[in-house]
């Protein structure tokens, strides 16, 4: 099977659309998909909170996929959107010094693709 991370680090919302966008895309056309939310970009899922938020459908209907894998715990410690993610039942990932491994998913055999 063919699989893809696609770690997004921007705290742009048009840039973070277009990685959930692509998620769902890679989905569709039978890849194995994990998106992973570093950097500035964690600070979005606290946007989230907000039904009404630009691409909060969109957000809603990944999540619901179960394609997020997880937000990058130092980053959303540091930015402030540790309990945002946590109360939306998102997994945060520390096992790199604070932040999610790349190697880890590498090392099952994704392709990293980074935005």
């Amino acid at each position: 099977m063919k699989k893809v991370a696609l770690i997004t680090y921007n705290p742009e919302m048009m840039c973070f659309a277009h990685v959930l966008l692509y998620a769902i895309d890679f989905k569709e056309k039978g890849y194995q998909v994990k998106v992973v939310i570093e950097g500035g970009a964690v600070q979005l899922v606290s946007a989230f909170r907000d039904p009404e938020a630009p691409f909060a459908a969109l957000y809603e209907k990944v999540k619901q996929q179960g394609l997020i894998d997880c937000v990058c715990k130092a980053c959303a410690s540091k930015l402030g959107s540790l309990h945002d993610a946590e109360a939306q039942g998102l997994r945060v990932a520390g096992d790199m010094m604070g932040h999610p491994s790349l190697e880890g998913y590498i090392g099952q055999g994704y392709q990293i693709i980074t935005f």
